[in-house]
């Protein structure tokens, strides 16, 4: 006897009460989102301008088990077909397309329904609509209005990724407060990026390294104080063969066949404004868009290289490092360990300072928290970075907390080593220096600004404080420099 056809989602969806819960773009992670939601057990409506979006994600909801979605092809229909009050979550490109889906749902929006921006939108169009990873589980970190995340705090928790410390989603904060959180944490998965990327240049450029050796070095790191998302990806990156190897490209390692040209969707570029903006110190992060910039002039890098090979630069290494592979490995293994310490450092602090000025009382530690499972930059330290701010919620930089100040100091000399080999080499690794840099600034009580004030208050009278007594202060420099030089003749 034959078994019964699976019921279409429509069908499995029609027996159910109307969805708490809508979605609005279905490009791929729209579509994870809505079969995560569904699989866990919660119906969802889903909308997209393009009917062929809604197609597919029926179809894969049928074929992934009947899972209950609700496919609709106009907008009034959607937002109708959900409970009140309705949540509606936007997986739109940011920017001027989530302001015309806004503007496609709101005449069937009613007070009390909630509009979830789930993109990566600048914070502050967020707030201008206030006032006017993901099939698996992805880290959320929602904010806006506290009593609509209470709405859908059931389903966010399921939908969530799950590590031992629960659900990888929590309220943020009130307005823009969730979008900035998410901004910040692309700017610290630049840096991280960046030095990932600088260790295996030296590993390859300084050790001479293969990609199978490297390969191996990424998953032996995986397993110790650097495991992350980033390092597993990169150690499984290195063991793929190019797919048109024989074909007459030259086959090999597909990495070694990618055009050295990283792209950006603006992220990155809007972390290092906000902390130009309210004066943190994002070195790393900074060092790492610029990086991106750079990769981008291909055409200019090769012609340089040309130009300046003509005048006499090596083509290849500047110096060569006679030591041991197994040597090189674990001490550029310290330095990538000690400068991601500071990129999160910096994106930390960044996040601290948004909240002061915007007065969101953001939770580092449960930041830290959510960001265990389901999205780029979770790792295993994240667990010690929530506890530091456990310890202390005030606590002003990650490098003074107890245990990653200690860290820090029984990492430095590889740190140093590593950074100077690469410069002597004429190697690029602008994250680590940035980072070293950053370590050495933060760690002095006494820096060359002195000289920094002394030569604005000569040129632009901007004063300066002294050392020894309270006030501002103004000299005539020149005045007193030209008398000094004739006394002194």
């Amino acid at each position: 006897m034959a078994s019964p056809a699976p019921a279409s989602p429509a069908a499995a969806a029609a027996h159910c009460p109307p969805p708490r819960i809508g979605l609005a773009g279905l490009a791929t992670m729209g579509q994870n989102l809505a079969l995560n939601i569904a699989e866990k057990g919660f119906p969802i409506s889903v909308y997209n301008r393009t009917a062929a979006k809604v197609d597919s994600t029926l179809s894969r909801a049928r074929d992934e088990g009947s899972l209950p979605v609700l496919g609709h092809r106009d907008p009034r229909g959607f937002v109708l077909s959900l409970a009140r009050p309705r949540a509606v979550v936007l997986l739109v490109q940011a920017g001027p397309a989530v302001d015309a889906t806004i503007q496609a749902l709101s005449p069937y929006l009613e007070p009390g329904d909630a509009i979830v921006d789930g993109g990566n939108e600048w914070y502050q169009n967020t707030e201008r609509r206030i006032q006017e990873g993901a099939r698996n589980g992805p880290s959320l970190m929602p904010g806006g209005s506290a009593d609509a995340y209470a709405n859908i705090r059931d389903i966010l928790q399921k939908a969530a990724a799950q590590t031992e410390d629960g659900a990888c989603v929590t309220f943020v904060g009130p307005g823009g407060a969730g979008n900035f959180v998410k901004m910040v944490h692309n700017g610290i998965e630049y840096g991280d990026m960046q030095l990932i990327a600088e260790a295996y240049d030296v590993l390859r450029r300084l050790g001479g390294l293969s990609n199978s050796e490297i390969a191996d070095v990424f998953a032996e790191w995986n397993r110790g104080e650097l495991e992350s998302f980033l390092v597993q990806i990169t150690a499984d990156i290195f063991t793929v063969a190019d797919p048109l190897d024989g074909s007459g490209s030259g086959g090999g390692a597909l990495v070694d066949r990618i055009l050295d040209k990283t792209g950006m969707k603006g992220t990155g570029k809007w972390t290092v404004q906000q902390a130009a903006e309210l004066a943190v110190a994002a070195p790393t992060i900074a060092a790492s868009l610029d990086g991106r910039y750079l990769s981008g002039l291909k055409d200019e890098r090769v012609a340089a290289a040309g130009v300046l090979e003509e005048e006499g630069m090596p083509a290849g290494l500047l110096e060569t490092v006679n030591v041991d592979k197994k040597v090189l490995v674990d001490r550029v293994r310290q330095a990538l360990y000690a400068s991601k310490i500071c990129s999160y450092a910096q994106g930390m602090n960044l996040l601290r300072a948004k909240s002061v000025e915007k007065g969101w009382n953001l939770n580092l530690a449960e930041l830290a928290r959510i960001w265990k499972g389901g999205c780029i930059i979770r790792a295993r330290f994240l667990d010690r970075i929530k506890s530091a701010y456990d310890r202390n919620p005030e606590l002003a930089n990650l490098i003074v907390d107890r245990e990653f100040a200690r860290e820090m100091v029984q990492r430095q000399n590889a740190w140093r080593w590593v950074v100077a080999r690469a410069v002597e080499a004429g190697i690029s690794t602008p994250g680590m220096t940035a980072s070293l840099s950053y370590f050495d600034t933060y760690r002095s009580s006494r820096l060359p600004a002195n000289l920094i004030q002394a030569q604005r208050d000569l040129f632009g009278a901007h004063t300066y404080e002294r050392i020894d007594c309270p006030g501002s202060f103004h000299t005539e420099w020149t005045k007193l420099a030209r008398r000094s030089n004739g006394a002194a003749i």
